[in-house]
């Protein structure tokens, strides 16, 4: 079970783009961001960090494999105590399954639509 002061909490944010070398040579230039590769078998996602502390703050993706349905923009993962509960109160609330539940980083995650259109992750430790 998470930690229950986590739940509710932002815990992560990436971005699903066609050209995410693109983006993130533009994020390098713009912010100062570093980057380092995340290998997703025969391409490579990003993992960008802050230039004094390598602390690594968000991810840029390709729009491939499993992030091919995702729409582009920033994407943020909220943690919740039990994805499989968060993601049928969304439907039962008006909302849309993008990414139905499935395993991350030691955890899951879905990804939902609210009634208003926008798009965000459930993560479960």
């Amino acid at each position: 079970m998470p930690d229950e002061n986590q739940v509710g909490k932002i815990g992560w944010i990436d971005i699903t783009v066609d050209d995410a070398t693109g983006l993130r040579d533009f994020y390098k230039k713009v912010v100062g961001w570093k980057s380092d590769d995340v290998g997703m078998g025969e391409y490579s996602d990003y993992s960008m960090s802050m230039p004094a502390t390598n602390e690594v703050v968000t991810g840029i993706c390709h729009a491939r494999g499993s992030n091919a349905d995702l729409n582009v923009g920033w994407l943020v993962y909220i943690t919740v105590e039990d994805v499989e509960a968060s993601t049928a109160a969304c439907e039962a609330h008006g909302g849309k399954v993008v990414v139905k539940p499935r395993g991350l980083a030691g955890g899951k995650f879905c990804v939902i639509e609210d009634p208003s259109g926008a798009t965000a992750a459930l993560y479960q430790p």
